[in-house]
């Protein structure tokens, strides 16, 4: 606990007092001896991290429970599988600092359960560095992050009937879709739909009437 302490930069009584909260988990023990490894010090390290950024010891131990519930980055991302998109590495700190004051543990349960988010170790893993970028970029704007995630769900609801549309489709009129022409005819024409849905939305909005006065 000495040589932890010394290489963490925090007195002795203080990992004493997280190991008592459950913060850290136990050392391996042999004999007497108890051993610490390098996952010890990520996660005290993450604790300072986390503390700086003005989260609450309560706090910090709520999220670890929600993260240490996650599921593995190979089951979210599967093995073998194509993609287009390119996950991104983050330590807890890292993750705090892109949705900064948002990151609690109701919407790190949400982003784990919908497979935004997965575990490698000590990182976490993000899906998709587009949609980390655009979720950081709404909450930036004022977006509450949990409404993101809810947006997100529902996309993703309408994302999947829009992908078996397209796979039975050409399945109806051939043998198994391959994913190279597959993909950007189903880009292209999402894209198209949706920029069209955009403007016809925006119309509506720019023509509405606006509300009547009532008079007193």
């Amino acid at each position: 606990m000495e040589e932890l302490a010394k290489e963490a930069g925090i007195p002795v009584r203080t990992v004493r007092f997280y190991r008592e909260r459950g913060l850290i988990s136990p050392p391996r023990r042999e004999g007497r001896i108890a051993w610490y490894d390098d996952h010890h010090l990520a996660r005290l390290r993450t604790i300072a991290g986390l503390l700086e950024r003005g989260h609450t010891l309560t706090g910090i131990a709520d999220l670890a429970r929600t993260f240490e519930s996650g599921r593995d980055v190979a089951e979210v991302l599967g093995l073998g599988e194509p993609t287009e998109e390119t996950p991104v590495r983050l330590t807890p700190e890292q993750l705090a600092d892109y949705f900064e004051g948002e990151v609690t543990p109701e919407n790190l349960a949400t982003a784990l359960d919908l497979g935004y988010l997965a575990i490698d170790g000590d990182e976490i893993v993000h899906i998709s560095r587009r949609l980390l970028k655009v979720s950081a970029e709404l909450v930036r704007e004022g977006v509450p992050l949990a409404t993101v995630l809810a947006a997100g769900r529902r996309v993703r609801e309408h994302a999947d009937a829009l992908a078996e549309l397209f796979v039975t489709t050409l399945e109806a009129h051939g043998d198994k879709p391959e994913p190279a022409p597959l993909r950007p005819l189903a880009h292209a024409v999402v894209d198209a739909e949706l920029s069209m849905a955009l403007d016809r939305r925006l119309r509506r909005a720019d023509g509405a009437a606006p509300p009547q006065e009532s008079s007193t």
